[in-house]
């Protein structure tokens, strides 16, 4: 009789020993972003966004220490490859947050996926995952890549242009972006160039717009090549007769290295940085207080994405429980810096989106500014072919 209650209490306490390490083990998140060269600030807003949102929560979400493991893609698709099955099959990563451009994202996808890992987007949205590719194991807090674009042919049509001449690189997002504007402007196309993506010396594009009679250009150029092409259009004196709209060309990322040349630019978005919700003033004052910038949109993004994490796995006992770990993510049950959020069928985000400008600050400081909201609970127009 000792000899059995010995062994009983001998099989709770290593029951509970058991419990206790599951407990204790760190929440593995894997990030593949871009941080070399002129796009890192991209990368690095992602980066700074999220471990704001991780900082504020005591280093934990969902109750659970993290362990954040960032990854350089170098924009490189084997690169980004490697890394991210490493952090999938190495690392035993529970979910992987990336990327910043959609070349990277469809080069992790298919190795992440394939393992029932999540693989969360705070940034890249291409078509190729939104339609009839979509995936249970994908989801994006950000945009499907031609919504800004779409919303971008609503300011056109609002502003009155009838003209407008579209540069943008030639990978999936811009492509996505020249699909979208198409899709809403009411008016002509004079031109559509395709440059390589990094393009530096845009003196051949500047010269075939000012002989395109377009009122107005829409660019889709982010990091680096939108700072170069803002200020190569300003020298050119083509700011004069033709007025300038773009996304990501003009953003948080881009405007410190444009400066007076961006001011008065359109653009679109879901977000500003003084979009007047509560939580999201908030943010951006903890944001420039910790990292002495404003936060462009991948900040925001990536807050949200580590936002979205800690709603999830706070409602999950098990996150081996795959088919409860992405009920709860598309739950989407956490206040958005952004406002109203919820994710749609194919996991791609439904929210409202704004006609944006480019301000200056009484301290020197430009961001992109809030005017007006052109579309709600606007969805992107691939989810009617996803069968989740």
């Amino acid at each position: 009789m000792q000899q059995l209650i010995k062994t009983t209490i001998a099989s709770a306490l290593f029951a509970t020993f058991i419990s206790s390490a599951a407990l204790a083990e760190d929440l593995k998140i894997g990030m593949v972003v871009t941080l070399s060269g002129p796009p890192a600030a991209l990368g690095q807003q992602i980066v700074d966004g999220f471990q704001l949102a991780l900082e504020e929560k005591g280093g934990m979400l969902g109750g659970q220490k993290v362990e954040l493991i960032i990854e350089d893609d170098e924009l490189k698709p084997d690169v980004a490859l490697l890394k991210a099955t490493s952090l999938v099959e190495k690392n035993e990563v529970d979910f992987v947050v990336g990327t910043v451009f959609s070349n990277m994202l469809q080069a992790i996808f298919k190795p992440v996926v394939q393992s029932k890992t999540f693989l969360i987007s705070p940034n890249a949205g291409p078509s190729t995952f939104a339609g009839s590719n979509c995936n249970p194991f994908f989801f994006v807090t950000s945009y499907q890549n031609n919504q800004n674009a779409e919303v971008s042919g609503m300011v056109a049509n609002a502003e009155g242009f009838k003209n407008v001449f579209a540069l943008v690189p030639n990978y999936q997002a811009g492509r996505d972006n020249v699909d979208g504007f198409k899709q809403t402007f009411e008016g002509q196309l004079t031109d559509e160039v395709f440059t390589p993506l990094g393009h530096q010396d845009f003196s051949a594009e500047l010269a075939r717009m000012s002989t395109s009679d377009a009122d107005a250009v829409f660019a889709f150029m982010p990091g680096g090549m939108g700072v170069r092409l803002v200020n190569q259009f300003a020298n050119a004196g083509l700011s004069e007769n033709m007025k300038f709209m773009s996304v990501f060309t003009t953003d948080e990322t881009t405007l410190p290295g444009q400066k007076d040349a961006a001011v008065g630019f359109l653009a679109a978005g879901s977000w500003a940085p003084d979009l007047p919700v509560d939580a999201n003033l908030a943010f951006v004052k903890a944001f420039e207080a910790k990292y002495g910038y404003v936060p462009g949109s991948y900040a925001m993004q990536a807050y949200d994405t580590a936002s979205l994490i800690d709603s999830a796995v706070s409602k999950v006992d098990d996150l081996s429980d795959k088919d409860a770990v992405r009920a709860a993510l598309k739950a989407a049950d956490f206040e958005s810096l952004r406002g109203d959020f919820a994710f749609n069928n194919n996991h791609y985000p439904v929210q409202d989106f704004h006609m944006l400008n480019v301000v200056k600050r009484d301290d020197g400081k430009y961001h992109t500014s809030f005017v007006r909201t052109l579309a709600e609970d606007y969805a992107d127009s691939f989810h009617e072919q996803c069968k989740m």
